[in-house]
């Protein structure tokens, strides 16, 4: 057949919570558009920025706010977000002991294990306290010397009354009998834009019809999610997590399955763009807003999405 363009991917890490993704990996979608694709995890927004700003990964897929702050940091050829894949935050408050009606104000005076200061799952962890009339600051204790991976295991070991955590810990800690899920970061925060794909200014000149075979690509990968089951795209993506039993990948799909975390299409909103920058602004993150416009095209994920 023709030959294939080859298209670096560094993903910020690898995670059920981008099933679309690794649908259309799985299902041959990004071959079938002419792509011969190479997919790396970055483990770290900083990681996967630096690869696309180097030139050493071509499409980086992480979190939006990794463009505002490169473009705000006078980054010449800066990065722009052509599609995104996530619409809610993927993690979950876990407790101790199950709780029927839980309610934010229960944290008061608690100690959650929380994320790194100026990352996305902090930000969207105090903007939610502060929905709920709470000061991240003084109302709870909030433990972010822990790293990012670690934290399960550090509730497991006593650390903390509840604990933040994406899958599969999430999941992992209640099969264990170790926690349980009391809350959705993501439901009770609404529509935020947790992931995008973006690429540098200079490669959407040279590479536009690239950038749309993969925007193709992908939006068949959301496709297949709306239209099968939690146990069909569990199966799909498993050779993806060789290391997690299906049960569990089941699992955590049917999770993030119903509780709407994937878009039917790839187009970033400006809503979307205007909500992130004001949890940006009230972390103390961004001094300046960037405007939508350059940092945001949606015309390859409106192309797709028109199918044809």
């Amino acid at each position: 057949g023709p030959k294939k363009t080859r298209v670096v991917l560094n993903e910020v890490a690898h995670s059920l919570f981008y099933a679309p993704m690794y649908v259309a990996i799985e299902e041959g979608y990004f071959a079938d558009a002419g792509i011969d694709l190479e997919l790396v995890t970055g483990f770290g927004a900083d990681k996967t920025m630096t690869a696309v700003l180097t030139g050493e990964a071509d499409i980086g897929f992480m979190g939006s706010e990794s463009t505002i702050y490169t473009y705000a940091g006078g980054t010449e050829d800066y990065v722009v977000n052509f599609a995104q894949l996530t619409q809610r935050a993927g993690n979950f408050l876990v407790a101790r002991e199950p709780i029927d009606d839980f309610s934010w104000d229960m944290l008061k005076g608690a100690t959650v294990l929380g994320g790194r200061a100026g990352g996305m799952p902090e930000m969207v962890f105090e903007y939610i306290l502060e929905k709920n009339n709470m000061d991240p600051t003084t109302d709870l204790s909030i433990d972010q010397s822990i790293d990012f991976g670690s934290t399960a295991a550090a509730f497991s070991g006593g650390q903390g009354d509840f604990t933040i955590e994406f899958e599969p810990h999430a999941t992992l800690l209640e099969q264990k009998g170790d926690g349980y899920v009391v809350a959705s970061v993501g439901m009770e925060s609404g529509y935020v834009p947790y992931t995008s794909y973006s690429v540098k200014q200079s490669y959407l000149k040279t590479h536009g019809a690239t950038v749309e075979k993969f925007t193709k690509a992908l939006q068949r990968g959301m496709d297949f999610v709306q239209t099968h089951t939690p146990e069909e795209i569990a199966e799909v993506i498993a050779p993806q997590f060789a290391e997690t039993e299906l049960e569990t990948i089941t699992a955590i799909v049917r999770r993030y399955y119903e509780q709407d975390t994937w878009k039917e299409n790839l187009i970033f909103e400006e809503e979307s763009f205007d909500l992130l920058q004001e949890i940006l602004e009230q972390a103390g993150e961004l001094e300046k807003k960037a405007p939508y416009k350059t940092l945001v095209t949606t015309k390859y994920a409106e192309e797709a999405a028109a199918k044809g």
